[in-house]
């Protein structure tokens, strides 16, 4: 399949051959949550049409970034994946996201919320120099999906869904307090004071939480 060339010797150039086309930093967002159907792909990015879909995956095979497989019996599914060299992109993601969150105040009219948007809002707002030495693991409740962030020596690994021993429990109640913790506009204290989340854990937890996720 055919790729716009940049006709520069340049490790950036080369890059953005690869996933530079609309979308496919998106995509490659959303597998960094694990195997992801076609069908889960498309979920999580609502305005994305379905040929445009099939072709920026075709592309990420083709670079070697993604691969797909078939699911064994009784799934019947076939799943797109990172591959390793793919998984390598997760850095520049989270720096663009870092970046590109200065940005965000409220959502725009039509913008969609997902899962994985969130899961990748955790792994951009996470602060490794204050996680060093840390075991803990978070469930964070936000309305419509929930995300696990499980924190093991100081490393992240985060998913949306359930976390089966989660350490704390925050659930938003009103509002956007865990976006207000992570940018600092809103303290622990604040944000238990006002009622717009609930905890399910130590309490003392969602202080180290806001140490550790902050933009």
């Amino acid at each position: 399949m055919a790729t716009r060339e940049y006709k520069q010797f340049c490790g950036l150039a080369r890059a953005m051959e690869m996933v530079g086309e609309r979308w496919s930093m998106l995509i490659v967002r959303d597998l960094l949550n694990g195997p992801r159907r076609f069908t889960d792909l498309r979920k999580g990015l609502p305005a994305i049409p379905t040929n445009i879909l099939s072709t920026r995956l075709k592309q990420l095979e083709e670079a070697g970034l993604a691969t797909r497989r078939a699911l064994p019996h009784p799934e019947r599914a076939v799943v797109y994946e990172l591959t390793e060299y793919g998984r390598d992109l997760e850095p520049a993601l989270v720096a663009l996201g870092r970046w590109g969150a200065r940005t965000m105040t409220e959502p725009r009219p039509g913008e969609a919320i997902t899962a994985e948007a969130v899961a990748m809002s955790f792994r951009t707002a996470f602060r490794p120099e204050q996680a060093q030495g840390t075991t803990v693991g978070f469930e964070a409740r936000m309305g419509e999906f929930t995300i696990c962030l499980q924190i093991t020596d100081g490393s992240l690994t985060v998913s949306p869904g359930t976390n089966p021993t989660p350490d704390l429990v925050i659930e938003r109640l009103s509002g956007h307090p865990v976006r207000e913790l992570m940018s600092g506009s809103k303290t622990p204290a604040d944000v238990l004071a006002d009622g717009s989340v609930r905890v399910e854990g130590d309490p003392a937890l969602l202080d180290r939480f806001a140490e550790m996720f902050r933009f």
